[in-house]
């Protein structure tokens, strides 16, 4: 028998062999009156039975009782079981051990219970691995990679150290930017041009919406590429087509990936060149990859489908259960060749800032440093006179550097870049908010106007 690999992700729990994915549905839970089904099954009745269905058993897993009066009786745990119990029905007799890449956001009790569950269904868990390093089996040189991966609930940046292994560093989770969130606004969007084009409108009954969501899969993946998009729905023998403009659909997740974007910015430090590591799942966002093309910059590279349990089989293969039990590995050797990347600038989507404007005086930005902090020395200063908490008395430094607006912190309490604690240093953009201390002062990244208008 042989090894298989698994990836918990609810947007698509997988597991695959060394040649084929065996088994790939969503974390879904649809509650029948004769039983409880999960994944696929309970995905293609969510619009029309959703007082039933259950979508956050993955990322809540524990073992208390669901609040909702249909589930009332059960717990998260139950889901789980039953669909780890359906999924390892479906690839029974293709592998007698098996490796799980988890969630960073799944903490020591959700993976405690987790294997607790497994061991009940007796299915042979051997090891558990950290998904962005299952999913990173390259050395990315002079380059920093943070691997990308979207969920249901939440979007999962983890930024990888590169000291002779892939392990992770640093992560940052993005709750409600997940694919429901996406999926919401898209269904508006879709939803609005059946109605203007053809007064048909899908949200108005559950069959229709059902429908909807079923083929919208489809649609993202046409609209990727392409200008627009031809959309159909049948309804009581009539047929209803429209053409979608892909930017509408990009407008309304923009909101989702600037969120997505300004997290990974403050990732980076100011020297460091960006290696953005996507599932294939996040990359078949529309709009996403060139969102972050344009306000992060550094290499691309998206992977292929499966590629985080497919990250498991080679470099896992010769595990076996331990007496000691199963440990979770948060770094593992690469198994590909590594790529070299030439250094380049962060993107400047919005434009280099000229000036930083604080209350009601904008600061001119140029090659000398204009430090910030309570207690003004030489050269020119920002003087933040007021006590407030988190405030040092040198706190950070904005100055020009290789055509870069470029902020350093030097203080104890750190500085925010658009909500989010910078590593050290960051690049700054146009329309940047830089909060020091708590509640905060406000610095805002401006440009302006010359002469001859540019």
């Amino acid at each position: 028998m042989s090894l298989l690999a698994a990836h918990i992700n609810d947007a698509g729990i997988s597991v695959l062999d060394a040649d084929r994915v065996l088994y790939r549905e969503p974390g879904f839970a649809l509650l029948e009156d004769d039983g409880l089904v999960t994944g696929a099954k309970a995905y293609a009745s969510s619009r029309i039975r959703p007082r039933r269905i259950q979508n956050r058993f993955w990322a809540d897993l524990d073992a208390a009782p669901i609040g909702d009066r249909q589930f009332q009786h059960l717990s998260n745990a139950d889901l789980v079981s039953r669909q780890l119990e359906q999924v390892w029905q479906a690839v029974a007799g293709s592998g007698d051990r098996l490796v799980v890449a988890v969630p960073a956001y799944m903490g020591n009790s959700q993976l405690g219970l987790l294997l607790g569950i497994a061991e009940e269904l007796r299915i042979p868990i051997v090891a558990l691995v950290d998904a962005a390093v299952a999913a990173t089996r390259r050395e990315y040189r002079n380059a920093v990679p943070v691997h990308i991966d979207i969920g249901l609930h939440s979007v999962t940046l983890s930024r990888m150290s590169q000291a002779g292994c892939a392990s992770v560093e640093r992560v940052e989770v993005i709750e409600d930017a997940g694919m429901l969130a996406l999926f919401d606004a898209w269904r508006k969007v879709v939803a609005e041009a059946f109605v203007q084009q053809s007064r048909f409108d899908p949200l108005h009954t559950a069959e229709t919406e059902q429908v909807l969501q079923d083929r919208l899969t489809d649609w993202l993946q046409r609209a990727t590429g392409s200008a627009a998009v031809t959309m159909e729905i049948s309804n009581q023998g009539v047929s209803h087509g429209v053409e979608v403009d892909a930017l509408s659909l990009v407008s309304a997740a923009a909101p989702v990936y600037q969120r997505i974007a300004s997290r990974l910015r403050a990732l980076y430090r100011a020297d460091e060149t960006p290696a953005l590591q996507l599932t294939d799942r996040a990359a078949r966002m529309p709009g996403l990859t060139d969102m972050l093309v344009a306000r992060v910059g550094g290499e691309l590279f998206l992977l292929e489908a499966g590629a985080t349990a497919r990250g498991l089989i080679g470099r896992c293969r010769d595990m076996q259960a331990g007496s000691g039990g199963v440990s979770l590995l948060r770094q593992l050797p690469w198994d590909q060749a590594a790529v070299d990347i030439a250094p380049k600038e962060f993107a400047s989507e919005g434009g280099r800032p000229t000036h930083v404007l604080y209350e009601h005086t904008a600061y001119a930005l140029d090659g000398d440093a204009l430090q910030v902090g309570s207690q003004p020395g030489e050269g020119r200063w920002i003087d933040l006179q007021a006590s407030m908490p988190g405030v040092s008395r040198h706190h950070c430094s904005l100055q020009l550097e290789n055509g870069q607006c470029v902020i350093r912190d030097f203080s104890r309490y750190g500085s925010f870049l658009n909500g989010h604690a910078i590593d050290g240093s960051a690049v700054l953009q146009v329309g940047d908010l830089v909060r020091i201390g708590t509640p905060g002062f406000e610095l805002r990244l401006i440009t302006t106007e010359t002469a001859n208008g540019a």
